[in-house]
Protein backbone atom coordinates (compact mmCIF):
# COMPACT_ATOMS: atom_id res chain seq x y z
CA UNK A 1 0.00 0.00 0.00
CA UNK A 2 1.72 3.09 -1.08
CA UNK A 3 1.85 6.17 1.45
CA UNK A 4 -0.36 9.12 0.73
CA UNK A 5 1.93 12.25 -0.27
CA UNK A 6 0.14 15.17 1.54
CA UNK A 7 1.42 18.93 0.81
CA UNK A 8 0.30 21.52 3.44
CA UNK A 9 -0.13 24.74 1.84
CA UNK A 10 -0.58 27.71 4.15
CA UNK A 11 -0.36 31.31 4.20
CA UNK A 12 0.27 32.82 7.34
CA UNK A 13 1.14 36.77 8.15
CA UNK A 14 0.94 36.98 12.20
CA UNK A 15 1.32 32.69 12.75
CA UNK A 16 -1.98 31.54 13.44
CA UNK A 17 -2.40 29.58 10.34
CA UNK A 18 1.47 28.19 10.55
CA UNK A 19 0.42 27.14 13.82
CA UNK A 20 -2.53 25.08 12.52
CA UNK A 21 -0.13 24.04 9.72
CA UNK A 22 2.63 22.74 11.86
CA UNK A 23 -0.30 20.18 13.43
CA UNK A 24 -1.20 19.45 9.68
CA UNK A 25 2.20 18.13 9.09
CA UNK A 26 2.81 16.85 12.46
CA UNK A 27 -1.03 14.67 12.14
CA UNK A 28 -0.35 13.63 9.20
CA UNK A 29 3.32 11.78 9.78
CA UNK A 30 1.63 10.18 12.22
CA UNK A 31 -0.77 9.20 9.56
CA UNK A 32 1.37 7.79 7.38
CA UNK A 33 2.00 10.22 5.21
CA UNK A 34 4.56 11.59 3.21
CA UNK A 35 4.31 15.23 4.17
CA UNK A 36 5.63 18.86 2.74
CA UNK A 37 4.88 21.84 4.56
CA UNK A 38 5.07 24.75 2.13
CA UNK A 39 3.93 28.55 2.65
CA UNK A 40 2.21 30.34 -0.20
CA UNK A 41 4.80 33.60 -0.92
CA UNK A 42 4.09 36.77 0.43
CA UNK A 43 3.10 39.24 -1.92
CA UNK A 44 3.14 42.60 0.14
CA UNK A 45 5.89 44.69 0.28
CA UNK A 46 8.36 45.43 3.10
CA UNK A 47 6.99 48.75 3.77
CA UNK A 48 3.92 47.06 4.90
CA UNK A 49 4.82 44.03 6.45
CA UNK A 50 7.16 46.35 8.72
CA UNK A 51 3.86 48.30 9.90
CA UNK A 52 2.94 45.28 11.72
CA UNK A 53 5.42 43.90 14.10
CA UNK A 54 4.20 40.94 14.23
CA UNK A 55 4.17 40.04 10.90
CA UNK A 56 7.46 41.41 10.59
CA UNK A 57 8.58 38.90 13.30
CA UNK A 58 6.56 36.10 11.33
CA UNK A 59 7.66 36.92 8.25
CA UNK A 60 11.73 36.90 9.21
CA UNK A 61 11.37 33.83 11.30
CA UNK A 62 9.62 31.77 8.18
CA UNK A 63 11.20 33.05 4.94
CA UNK A 64 14.12 31.02 5.05
CA UNK A 65 13.10 27.58 7.22
CA UNK A 66 9.97 27.04 5.50
CA UNK A 67 10.18 26.51 1.92
CA UNK A 68 7.85 28.20 -0.40
CA UNK A 69 5.05 26.40 -2.14
CA UNK A 70 4.85 26.21 -5.76
CA UNK A 71 2.46 24.50 -8.22
CA UNK A 72 4.68 21.66 -8.58
CA UNK A 73 3.75 20.62 -4.87
CA UNK A 74 -0.01 20.58 -5.71
CA UNK A 75 1.58 17.96 -8.99
CA UNK A 76 3.17 15.95 -6.51
CA UNK A 77 0.29 15.95 -3.83
CA UNK A 78 -2.29 13.16 -4.05
CA UNK A 79 -3.94 15.28 -0.88
CA UNK A 80 -3.61 18.73 0.07
CA UNK A 81 -4.73 20.56 3.08
CA UNK A 82 -5.48 24.22 3.18
CA UNK A 83 -4.48 26.79 5.66
CA UNK A 84 -5.17 30.22 5.45
CA UNK A 85 -6.88 33.96 7.13
CA UNK A 86 -9.71 35.21 6.31
CA UNK A 87 -9.89 38.11 4.21
CA UNK A 88 -13.49 39.68 4.15
CA UNK A 89 -15.04 36.64 3.68
CA UNK A 90 -12.60 35.30 1.05
CA UNK A 91 -9.25 33.72 0.81
CA UNK A 92 -5.97 36.34 1.10
CA UNK A 93 -5.06 37.95 -2.47
CA UNK A 94 -1.82 35.98 -1.98
CA UNK A 95 -4.02 32.62 -1.86
CA UNK A 96 -5.15 33.53 -4.92
CA UNK A 97 -2.60 34.61 -7.07
CA UNK A 98 -1.17 31.15 -5.65
CA UNK A 99 -4.51 28.90 -6.77
CA UNK A 100 -4.53 31.24 -10.13
CA UNK A 101 -1.16 29.85 -10.99
CA UNK A 102 -2.62 26.44 -11.17
CA UNK A 103 -4.43 26.78 -14.48
CA UNK A 104 -2.14 24.48 -16.80
CA UNK A 105 -2.21 21.73 -14.21
CA UNK A 106 -6.43 22.28 -14.22
CA UNK A 107 -5.60 22.25 -17.54
CA UNK A 108 -4.39 19.06 -17.96
CA UNK A 109 -6.44 17.35 -15.94
CA UNK A 110 -3.83 16.88 -13.17
CA UNK A 111 -5.75 18.24 -10.45
CA UNK A 112 -8.32 15.95 -10.96
CA UNK A 113 -9.37 13.94 -7.72
CA UNK A 114 -7.01 15.34 -5.59
CA UNK A 115 -8.32 15.13 -2.34
CA UNK A 116 -8.60 18.45 -0.35
CA UNK A 117 -9.30 19.93 2.89
CA UNK A 118 -9.24 23.37 4.21
CA UNK A 119 -8.46 25.42 7.60
CA UNK A 120 -9.25 29.40 8.59
CA UNK A 121 -8.62 31.90 11.06
CA UNK A 122 -10.35 35.35 11.94
CA UNK A 123 -10.54 37.94 14.13
CA UNK A 124 -13.54 37.11 15.95
CA UNK A 125 -15.52 33.86 15.75
CA UNK A 126 -18.18 35.31 13.29
CA UNK A 127 -15.38 36.83 10.82
CA UNK A 128 -16.11 34.82 7.53
CA UNK A 129 -14.56 31.55 8.56
CA UNK A 130 -17.08 29.24 6.81
CA UNK A 131 -17.24 31.55 3.74
CA UNK A 132 -13.91 31.95 3.58
CA UNK A 133 -13.89 27.91 3.46
CA UNK A 134 -16.85 27.94 0.77
CA UNK A 135 -15.09 30.02 -1.57
CA UNK A 136 -11.66 28.06 -1.52
CA UNK A 137 -13.46 24.91 -1.84
CA UNK A 138 -15.39 26.42 -5.03
CA UNK A 139 -12.15 26.80 -7.21
CA UNK A 140 -11.63 22.99 -5.92
CA UNK A 141 -14.89 21.92 -7.35
CA UNK A 142 -13.59 23.48 -10.88
CA UNK A 143 -10.37 21.22 -10.30
CA UNK A 144 -12.73 18.37 -10.57
CA UNK A 145 -10.74 17.71 -6.40
CA UNK A 146 -12.58 15.75 -3.92
CA UNK A 147 -13.24 17.54 -0.71
CA UNK A 148 -12.89 15.90 2.62
CA UNK A 149 -14.22 18.50 4.79
CA UNK A 150 -14.42 17.12 8.85
CA UNK A 151 -18.38 17.62 8.73
CA UNK A 152 -19.46 15.97 12.00
CA UNK A 153 -18.03 13.26 11.82
CA UNK A 154 -15.82 13.35 15.32
CA UNK A 155 -16.69 15.01 18.99
CA UNK A 156 -13.55 17.07 18.06
CA UNK A 157 -15.34 18.61 15.43
CA UNK A 158 -18.11 19.93 18.27
CA UNK A 159 -15.45 20.79 20.82
CA UNK A 160 -14.03 23.53 18.45
CA UNK A 161 -16.68 25.22 17.11
CA UNK A 162 -18.47 22.85 15.73
CA UNK A 163 -17.67 24.18 11.43
CA UNK A 164 -18.19 21.18 9.00
CA UNK A 165 -16.55 22.93 6.58
CA UNK A 166 -13.15 22.65 7.76
CA UNK A 167 -10.99 23.69 11.40
CA UNK A 168 -11.75 27.77 11.83
CA UNK A 169 -10.43 29.40 15.24
CA UNK A 170 -10.64 33.10 16.02
CA UNK A 171 -7.40 35.56 16.85
CA UNK A 172 -6.24 38.06 18.40
CA UNK A 173 -4.39 41.02 17.35
CA UNK A 174 -1.33 39.38 17.30
CA UNK A 175 -2.24 35.88 15.46
CA UNK A 176 -2.39 34.33 19.27
CA UNK A 177 -5.30 31.53 18.84
CA UNK A 178 -8.42 32.05 21.20
CA UNK A 179 -9.86 28.79 20.73
CA UNK A 180 -7.91 25.09 21.39
CA UNK A 181 -8.62 23.87 17.81
CA UNK A 182 -5.69 21.29 17.90
CA UNK A 183 -7.78 18.43 18.25
CA UNK A 184 -10.14 19.32 15.43
CA UNK A 185 -6.77 20.12 12.96
CA UNK A 186 -5.75 16.53 13.84
CA UNK A 187 -9.06 14.86 13.05
CA UNK A 188 -9.07 16.71 9.67
CA UNK A 189 -5.90 15.65 8.62
CA UNK A 190 -6.82 12.20 9.63
CA UNK A 191 -9.84 12.42 7.71
CA UNK A 192 -8.10 13.97 4.84
CA UNK A 193 -4.82 11.44 4.52
CA UNK A 194 -7.98 8.19 5.35
CA UNK A 195 -10.29 9.55 1.64
CA UNK A 196 -6.70 9.83 -0.21
CA UNK A 197 -5.27 6.27 0.42
CA UNK A 198 -9.14 4.91 -0.86
CA UNK A 199 -8.21 7.42 -4.08
CA UNK A 200 -4.46 5.80 -4.35
CA UNK A 201 -5.16 1.61 -3.28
Amino acid sequence: MANVKLAVVYYSSTGANYKLAQWAEDQGKKAGAEVKLVRIPELAPMEAIEQNPKWKEHFMATKDSVPEATINDLDWADAVIFSVPTRFGNVPGQVKQFMDQAGGLWFQGKLVNKVVSAMTSAQNVHGGQEATLLNLYTTMFHWGAIIAAPGYTDDAVFATGGNPYGTSVSVDGEGNLKEDVEAGVRHQVNRTVDVAQKFID
